[in-house]
């Protein structure tokens, strides 16, 4: 803020983008509840972008701020906390007979976001909380947590809605949940490092992914869901491994 109580437009920016995230989430709501299921997890996917978004521009604008920093925390417990539980519960469980049971799932998932996220503020703040390796976050981060937790509906839109396992995904989503809050390292790509050797491959999978999500979005989104899931306990054996390497060499 300049000395004369005006805002500079550019130190706005980032809130702006975390602002029309909430709205995607909340588009995302009445999507579901008009019935048009693709078209509210295309939101949700939106959300996902901005939410991305937000932070890059905040830190190439250098107007990152706390106002913009709990404003941010808010959208991501609305957008990946409550909005894919009501999608789940909306399109799965609503009208069943387990439908106190996906309440429920969705509900620890919704308290599950919370805490993460809690936690993530904390750290932030160097207030006693678990402090995460430098190219690993604590447990799985937000947005993640969104994708992981909406995956039988991916599932059910690939071709699995004549499969009914109420009780199954109930226990999923909770579990999801549970890794949200879990002090278990996951990958950050924010620090994710290749060779440079290796840089056509990387460039080569990454247009095949933005291809296959625009041809076939609910099948890539359940392969990258299952290689993120199979990817946690390879970072946590290579977490172990870092910290072993960091005690040794301060021995």
């Amino acid at each position: 803020m300049s000395s004369n109580g005006q805002v500079k437009l550019r130190h706005i920016v980032p809130s702006v983008v975390t602002v029309f995230a909430i709205c995607a989430g909340m588009t995302a709501v009445r999507m579901s509840l008009d019935g048009h299921i693709e078209t509210a997890l295309y939101f949700i996917l939106l959300a996902v972008f901005l939410d991305a978004a937000d932070g890059k521009l905040a830190r190439f604008l250098d107007t990152a701020s706390p106002f913009g920093a709990e404003l941010d925390t808010l959208a991501d417990f609305f957008n990946f906390g409550i909005v894919p539980g009501m999608l789940l519960y909306n399109t799965l469980y609503i009208g069943t007979e387990y439908s106190s049971l996906g309440w429920l799932a969705t509900l620890v998932l919704a308290v599950c976001c919370a805490l993460r996220l809690a936690r993530f503020n904390l750290s932030l703040r160097g207030v006693d909380a678990p402090t995460p390796q430098h190219d690993y976050f604590t447990g799985v981060p937000a947005p993640a947590l969104a994708c992981l937790a909406l995956m039988p509906i991916f599932m059910h839109l690939n071709g699995w809605e004549n499969t009914d396992w109420p009780i199954l995904r109930a226990i999923y989503i909770i579990g999801v949940g549970l890794l949200a809050v879990s002090t278990i390292p996951t990958f950050s790509i924010k620090h994710a490092s290749i060779k440079r050797s290796y840089l056509p491959i990387a460039l080569i999978s990454a247009v095949v992914l933005v291809v296959c999500l625009m041809v076939y979005p609910w099948a890539a989104l359940i392969t990258v869901n299952v290689l993120y899931l199979a990817s946690l306990p390879l970072s946590y054996r290579a977490a172990q491994k870092a910290i072993a390497k960091s005690e040794k060499n301060q021995a």
